[in-house]
């Protein structure tokens, strides 16, 4: 593997491709691979960093179909597919766990024929289990339950997928031009001939003209789709999760009834989420929703039910998104909306030619979308190249994680196997010896100083919280207690925000962790973040005065605020 392509930091400027990508979720990544290794030229553009949106605001539930069996057949076909792809592809990206969809004495029974009937039909396996033995297999689910199905789901890391599929895509030629916002659509003569993009970090505004214009924004695929002139329904939803201090359980436990509130909660590195709401938003909250204390209470009390140790457990954050759902006008809080992929071919609806809109879907069928859209515009430009997205495993996932192991000896086991299970086979690429390799930063999550530093020269970090969805710093128990300001010290080595951007880079973080914190301040989550607040004051002399939500990265305190992040924002 070419190690000087694996590098996502270039900001190459073109002003003409093949094919503009807008959006930096796993849809736009795989399309950027899909297209890219099918020998097409390709610029993605991101107004954020990668996995912002509906990516990077999920459970991480590597579904095999079996939520939707029932009620969503079609959505459910789709998923069993792609779930035996992504374990062959990006095995560093999941973790095989299996499900349990449980059910509870105030829940029916014939529920849970139908539902291993659906499964079965649409080809996911599905074993009914003894209730006892269900118990014994996986301890924390309520012990009173009265049924049980085991069924083969997972967990996959939305982050580490999205930027493997993008290294993948950038060694075959793509570009990946993240902080960068499309502005506008170009049209002439009902013809999408390319877009004006607006750089957040430099200001700068320029166009770029392509054949094809792909419009992958998730939910804000309506607002796109007007700079062009068309009309793209959605149908904004806002699902809340909560994150709980350790791993719970050791299986996905769902709940076994029409999907609904708190009924998925999910294992994931050192923490577990119980999820989710749907709430129908108005679109112009789609940017800056967050959860309220409403809907955590919802999530507790209803996650209790297939997990009563939830009710006790420490609470760390709570986060949100937008589902990314095409509109159905007759489903008014978005459960009955189907999940299933939607690829628009403007010419064809609107007459427009070159712009075509790809969104529905799940994470788990990101791959799938990709490929159905780069056929489309393989058609569309006269090329017939057949995809291999399905076959090829993605950087990382090339060799299995005890060959990789072997092959990285001097680190302490600990750290070694932390560093194998985020990067795979890139791991080897990571400094193994010296005082950077044994020091950590985080503690929580086994984060070393070289891992830190490799993300910073090869992962596109332009601040702490690109940092944190590269690495998790910050993302476990201690939600970046302890390694906040170990990371922005190297950050500062490494350039990307000067020393005395320090203090700015800190608050930003800050910031960005408060608005998952918010929802849950009473009890020890208050006291905690009571104390955080406190040390940051006391120790780096961070006052109310730089928490300034917005700051564009790297810029020092003061400075005029972007709106790339508005303040109250859902972390990404």
């Amino acid at each position: 593997m070419n190690n000087e392509k694996l590098f996502l930091g270039a900001r190459k400027r073109v002003r003409e491709t093949d094919a503009i990508i807008i959006g930096g979720g796993a849809t736009g990544a795989g399309l950027a691979r899909d297209l890219s290794r099918r020998g097409f030229e390709c610029v993605l553009f991101e107004r954020g960093d990668l996995a912002t949106g509906a990516t990077g605001r999920n459970h991480g539930r590597r579904h095999r179909g079996a939520r939707y069996a029932v009620t969503d057949q079609v959505s459910a076909e789709e998923c069993v597919k792609e779930n035996s792809i992504l374990r062959k592809i990006a095995r560093h990206c999941v973790e095989e766990t299996d499900g349990l969809f449980i059910t509870l004495p105030e829940d029916d029974l014939e529920y849970q024929k139908n539902f291993i009937v659906a499964c079965r039909a649409a080809g996911i396996s599905a074993e009914a289990l003894d209730p006892e033995f269900a118990k014994r297999l996986e301890p924390s689910a309520n012990q009173t339950l009265i049924g049980a199905v085991k069924v083969p789901d997972g967990v996959v890391d939305p982050f580490r997928l999205t930027v493997a599929n993008m290294l993948d895509a950038v060694s075959h030629g793509a570009l990946c031009h993240t902080y960068c916002e499309v502005t506008g659509i170009l049209v002439e003569n009902a013809v999408a001939t390319g877009v004006r993009v607006r750089d957040n970090l430099s200001r700068e505004e320029y166009e770029v003209r392509a054949k094809v214009v792909i419009n992958a924004s998730g939910i804000w695929g309506g607002r796109v789709g007007a700079m062009a002139g068309v009309e793209v329904k959605m149908f904004p939803t806002r699902g809340s999760l909560l994150i709980l201090g350790h791993r719970l359980n050791r299986l996905v436990i769902n709940r076994c009834r029409k999907p609904a509130d708190a009924d998925i909660l999910v294992p994931g590195d050192t923490v577990c989420l119980i999820g989710t709401t749907s709430i129908p938003i108005k679109f112009e909250e789609i940017d800056t929703t967050v959860s309220d204390r409403e809907e955590v209470d919802i999530l507790i009390r209803e996650g209790a039910l297939l997990c009563p140790e939830i009710e006790t457990a420490r609470k760390i954050r709570c986060y949100c998104g937008s589902r990314p759902l095409i509109a159905d006008e007759n489903d008014k809080t978005g459960r009955s909306t189907s999940r299933h992929i939607v690829l628009l071919d403007h010419e064809t609806r609107d007459g427009l030619k070159g712009f075509v809109t790809i969104s529905g879907g799940k994470l788990i069928t990101y791959r799938l979308m990709a490929e159905m859209t780069t056929d489309l515009v393989c058609r569309k430009l006269g090329k017939n190249v057949p995809c291999d997205t399905h076959s090829v495993p993605l950087p990382g996932s090339h060799e299995p994680p005890d060959k990789i192991l072997r092959k990285i000896a001097p680190l302490p086991p600990t750290i070694k196997a932390a560093i194998v299970h985020r990067h795979g086979d890139m791991a080897t690429d990571i400094a193994a010896e010296g005082a950077s390799a044994t020091s950590l930063v985080c503690e929580c999550e086994l984060v070393s100083a070289a891992e830190v530093e490799h993300a910073v020269d090869t992962l596109a970090v332009r601040n702490m919280t690109d940092l944190r969805r590269r690495v998790r710093v910050g993302m476990g128990p201690c939600q970046g207690e302890l390694c906040m300001s170990r990371a922005v010290g190297i950050l500062a080595d490494k350039g990307v925000c000067p020393p005395s951007g320090c203090p700015g880079e800190l608050a930003s973080f800050l910031v960005e962790r408060w608005k998952g914190i918010h929802p849950l301040t009473w009890g020890e989550t208050l006291r905690e973040s009571e104390f955080i607040m406190w040390l940051y004051q006391g120790v780096c002399g961070i006052g109310p005065s730089d928490l300034e939500p917005g700051r564009v990265p790297g810029e020092a305190p003061g400075e005029a605020a972007s709106t790339e992040t508005p303040p109250g924002a859902p972390p990404g």
